[in-house]
């Protein structure tokens, strides 16, 4: 016997909000119905899927393993029916398209799906740049669009479309006192062992808001891993400011991560989609940023 669609919607509601309680409240049921759900779920797997502590309830290792499935089954479920929504379009020809490494991390894979759905007679060509050389080849005609840190564009011969505007937030594990503090500043943070996440000129980027506020980072620990960045957070080794848009509940290991705001005002990370604006665009150019603009809508 499978599990529904509904048990798997109930159990990744769990594991994001760490609360059965809250989880009911996402989905629009009673908390005694997301209660059985779960029960159900484990007994059709023979697995406990959650263990419980004080604050609410955390993944085991097997529901560590089963929340990446339930994900995908999840998203290709959403693309299925994405897909039905809109009518394959019949443009063709190629489209190099390029994108930062940000970009390929978290919401490249998906993102493919749809337009290999949307555009199947497209030759479309991907890679991944550095910001300054995708900017580069988007003015020498080697790309026709690109998807990057919009913030970090400077102002020049290229044109560029705000897809999504991520704010930044603090992550710490729920147990640490910034936390469940009334107020927390970025000197508070700074007091802290900090974990930098190296990727994207996100440090300049920190770097530049840091100096904003009179501080100076100095990391207690450096990483071009966004994983490394989520294990060492969850475990309780130092925090982080990141853009809800990498934001993940767990780490690798199924430790809880817990985010809130900052008083200070931080940067938001801003997504574009940029292309050189002196450049002839074929038909098929505007109907993929036309899908691309919803396709961001929804992350």
């Amino acid at each position: 016997m499978l599990p529904s669609t509904r048990q798997l919607q109930h159990f990744i509601a769990i594991a994001e909000t760490g609360q059965v309680s809250k989880a009911a409240l996402r989905c629009h049921v009673s908390q005694s119905s997301m209660t059985a759900s779960l029960k159900n779920l484990e007994q059709t797997l023979g697995a406990s899927l959650f263990s419980r502590h004080h604050g609410g309830v955390r993944l085991t290792e097997a529901g560590v393993r089963f929340l990446r499935q339930a994900q995908q089954v999840e998203a290709t479920l959403r693309e299925a029916m994405a897909s039905l929504a809109e009518r394959p379009s019949a443009a063709h020809g190629p489209l190099a398209l390029g994108v930062t490494e940000t970009i390929s991390a978290y919401v490249l894979a998906p993102l493919l799906i749809t337009l290999r759905q949307q555009f199947p007679q497209l030759e479309l060509s991907v890679v991944e740049l550095g910001r300054q050389a995708l900017c580069e080849q988007l003015q020498q005609g080697a790309l026709d669009l690109a998807i990057l840190l919009a913030s970090n564009l400077p102002p020049g011969r290229l044109q560029c479309q705000p897809l999504v505007r991520s704010p930044r937030t603090l992550w710490g594990h729920p147990d640490h006192p910034l936390m469940s503090a009334d107020r927390v500043t970025l000197a508070q943070v700074a007091a802290e062992p900090y974990i930098l996440l190296d990727m994207d000129e996100h440090v300049s980027t920190v770097e530049r808001y840091w100096a904003e506020f009179g501080l100076r980072l100095q990391p207690h620990f450096r990483t071009t891993s966004i994983e490394a960045v989520r294990s060492l957070v969850a475990s309780g080794q130092g925090v982080a400011v990141l853009s809800d848009l990498v934001y993940r509940p767990w780490s690798l290991e199924g430790q809880r991560i817990v985010r809130r705001q900052l008083a200070d005002p931080v940067p938001s990370m801003d997504v574009g989609l940029a292309w050189a604006q002196a450049r002839p665009q074929s038909p098929a150019f505007f109907e993929i940023k036309a899908v691309l603009e919803r396709w961001f809508k929804k992350v």
